[in-house]
């Protein structure tokens, strides 16, 4: 008897909680905004959002204003009467109304990108991919952000760039004019900065090479590793324009030997703080950095003071199999790792090239930061209002160590787990 009597009270429990769930799916969610139809011109409606405590937004269209107040819940299952009161009582208010957020689907169907060369792009097809896929089947594909590879040039012109290519995203600093166009040697060493921008912005769908992870963003390239570089020189690439650019993508530091210890002097110390506190309207601008290929040498990415940066987000690299890289180096600043190459016998990155060329051989540190670029862009996508910070934090807290073999995982005390060998060399937070 008594379990029959239990087993009610559980099935009374479920229904009811079930029919809850239900009811806070459809209910309206209120939303801390008002749409206020005014009559009597911007400057009333700045003088009717002031007496009551509300922001005014701006002007919608025609007689329509934008109101939010900060003092109502963001979201809530009930309206605000008192404030909905308040607005209509005001001679000049023709018409206000609680906004409440509205579900809405894109209608679009996805398809994996029909791109030659990418079914061999392993990291975003195969079951241990960067599940980028997902993000794609959701819409989001990076459209409306703007990531600019900080490097030795961008090749503009290239077939599977030159759709999303942006020139405000883009600059000389070496020479000193608007065009990013890398330098052509013999030997083509200038190509580093066009195989990056390929990673987050190739376009998808054109038959040429493979995709970008965001292949619908705008990407841009500053040329400033093909010369002197000084403090100026970095200070200038860092800040281009601030407000435009969302995420700057870099893969150079000091020597990786193992006897350096080097970082930014004082005006790209300068261009860091100022882009984290003014950039992208004061979000803060996002730095991406790859952590340094001086594994074979014994070095540390703590004695790196760009990946080592609080301001910068430190990715490093996981082999196709898996495993920690021969170049890889340990350090506490390192957040996430993102794929590159191993060993001989392991694939490489597939990716945009020189001479408007392809390339599946894309290497080292280099390519994770550009992978990793990609990925912050579609979230951007998502939610354009998350922080430089909050920014890290996302990477912390959803990077996971699956498909990463090595002997010192750790877990810490609030539950994130890390690379023992990492963690001890610093205090930062684990990836």
């Amino acid at each position: 008897m008594d379990a029959r009597v239990a087993l009610l009270q559980l099935w009374t429990v479920f229904v009811l909680l079930s029919a809850a769930l239900k009811w806070t799916d459809c209910a309206k969610i209120y939303t801390n905004t008002w749409a206020v139809q005014i009559k009597a011109g911007p400057e009333e409606a700045d003088r009717i959002a002031r007496k009551h405590g509300f922001i005014n937004h701006g002007n919608v269209f025609g007689d329509y204003y934008h109101f939010r107040h900060r003092a109502v819940e963001k979201r809530s299952v009930f309206g605000h009467r008192g404030m909905h009161t308040r607005l209509h009582k005001e001679p000049q208010v023709q018409w206000a109304e609680q906004q409440v957020i509205r579900k809405r689907k894109k209608r679009d169907m996805y398809e994996e990108p029909s791109d030659p060369d990418f079914p061999k792009q392993w990291y975003l097809v195969t079951h241990q991919d960067l599940n980028t896929k997902a993000a794609w089947a959701q819409g989001y594909t990076g459209r409306g952000v703007v990531v600019t590879i900080l490097d030795d040039g961008i090749e503009k012109d290239h077939p599977d760039l030159i759709s999303n290519y942006d020139p405000e995203a883009s600059y000389d600093v070496n020479d000193g004019d608007a065009d990013p166009q890398p330098r052509y040697t013999q030997r083509n060493e200038n190509r580093h900065g066009t195989r990056c921008a390929g990673e987050v912005a190739a376009a998808a769908n054109n038959g040429v090479c493979g995709v970008g992870v965001a292949y619908n963003a705008k990407i841009g390239g500053v040329r400033m590793l093909d010369g002197e570089v000084t403090d100026v020189v970095e200070a200038h690439s860092l800040s281009l324009n601030p407000q435009h650019i969302h995420i700057y993508s870099a893969s150079w530091g000091p020597e990786d030997d193992g006897k350096s210890l080097d970082g930014p002097a004082k005006l790209a110390k300068e261009a860091f703080l100022q882009g984290i506190t003014k950039g992208r309207g004061g979000l803060g601008s996002i730095f991406v950095w790859a952590s340094g290929n001086g594994g074979r040498e014994q070095d540390s990415c703590n004695c790196d003071g760009y990946t080592n940066s609080i301001y910068t987000l430190s990715i490093s690299s996981t082999t196709q199999s898996g495993n920690v890289p021969w170049y890889s180096e340990p350090c506490s600043s390192t957040l996430a790792t993102t794929f590159s190459s191993g060993n001989p016998g392991e694939k490489q990155i597939v990716t945009t090239d020189l001479r408007q060329k392809c390339t599946d051989s894309h290497t080292g540190t280099s390519a994770s930061a550009p992978l990793a670029a990609g990925i912050i862009a579609l979230t951007l996508e998502a939610n354009m209002n998350l922080t430089w910070r909050d920014m890290q934090h996302l990477v912390v807290r959803t990077s996971r160590p699956g498909h990463l073999s090595a002997v010192d995982w750790k877990t810490n005390g609030v539950g994130r787990r890390g690379r023992e060998q990492a963690i001890l060399k610093g205090s930062g937070p684990w990836k």
